[in-house]
């Protein structure tokens, strides 16, 4: 495959004033803090993570919605970290976005045929009889049908909204579409209609879809690969079954025990986190999940981890990602010392002795 998006050191902070006139800066939130990853020509890269974690503005970052405080954003091979003006909204033909919100997204004072034909217009994409014949191509892509176009959004259901959202998107061939939590509006019969027919445009059209969730049972259907982000970096990312089946860092490992199971008689163990999540604008030093972290050390406390390389493809930002227990171990927050150090360092002796067998 070849890399349609790279980003690299990709840094974006947000001042904070105060004053009556808010001109002096009194903090910095750190939103997206040096993140770097790939994504790949018909690939689902998923971005997932806690509230306010930086998904949506590494999303905003990468469409250049926002501009980057630092980094680099490369687009089919070229840089657009700076670019602005014409070239910039020449641009967006091959980038476009389907937002959260399929009450919000849609301008209520236009009819859907106008919402579709707009960015047509707006790129100066053929006549009025092509822009129509292409409206009414958009709804079928979608599963709607022509005489829709002459309906207001308020005659739509939550899904067909959405329907129409994608369709938008689609409407200027893009070749990236950014997904910002597409589904998590809409009852839960409706998110499987709309992922399957995301899924179904990317087989048909080719694309490559930036998936923004935070629902991992969604991601495990959609994604090919999966990055965890936490407090405005990426601590793993790995192919979907990798990172589902080991889970390496413990805050993934947090976020998979959310994930709701269809059998209420299947208990599992759980890890929660401790804690609340730290502020942005003050994150904790050394690794930045150490405060939540059962596993901790005084490493973890001063030396940021970085992101290294588990197996192919699966990278991990963990000091201890080669000693934590199995999948189905799980200590809780509080219960680390002594009990749990003298266990994983058992586990981490039985890996080496394991390793030295194989060699």
């Amino acid at each position: 495959m070849s890399v349609l998006l790279e980003v690299e050191d990709l840094v974006r902070h947000f001042s904070v004033r105060s004053g009556l006139v808010l001109g002096k800066t009194v903090g910095v939130v750190r939103a997206v803090d040096g993140i770097s990853f790939t994504l790949n020509r018909g690939e689902t890269l998923a971005l997932v993570g806690e509230s306010g974690c930086g998904k949506s503005t590494t999303a905003r970052l990468v469409l250049r919605l926002i501009d980057p405080t630092s980094g680099t954003i490369r687009f089919e091979g070229m840089d657009i970290s700076s670019l602005g003006g014409e070239p910039l909204r020449k641009l967006r033909r091959r980038m476009q976005i389907v937002f959260q919100d399929p009450f919000a997204s849609l301008n209520p004072r236009m009819t859907v045929g106008e919402t579709l034909e707009e960015p047509l217009i707006v790129h100066d994409i053929g006549d009025r009889t092509a822009r129509r014949a292409r409206v009414n191509q958009l709804l079928s892509l979608v599963g709607l049908a022509a005489y829709h176009a002459q309906r207001y959004p308020h005659e739509f259901s939550g899904g067909q909204r959405q329907r129409i959202g994608i369709a938008r998107a689609l409407a200027v061939e893009p070749s990236l579409v950014v997904c910002d939590e597409p589904v998590s509006a809409l009852d839960v019969s409706i998110q499987a209609q709309v992922v399957n027919l995301l899924k179904d445009l990317q087989a048909r059209l080719g694309l490559s879809y930036l998936f923004i969730a935070h629902d991992l049972a969604v991601v495990k259907h959609m994604a090919d690969r999966v990055a965890v982000m936490y407090l405005g970096q990426i601590v793993e990312i790995a192919p979907k079954d990798a990172l589902f089946s080991e889970p390496r860092h413990p805050y993934t490992r947090t976020l998979m025990t959310a994930i709701p199971r269809p059998d209420p008689h299947r208990h599992g163990a759980r890890q929660l986190p401790g804690g609340d999540v730290p502020s942005p604008m003050n994150p904790p030093s050394g690794c930045r999940f150490h405060t939540r972290c059962p596993f901790v050390i005084e490493r973890c406390r001063d030396e940021m981890p970085a992101l290294r390389r588990w197996s192919d493809g699966h990278f991990t930002a963990c000091h201890r990602a080669e000693e934590l227990p199995p999948v189905g171990e799980v200590i809780e927050p509080g219960h680390v010392a002594p009990m749990a150090a003298k266990r994983l360092a058992l586990y981490a002796k039985r890996r080496a002795e394991a390793g030295a067998a194989a060699g």
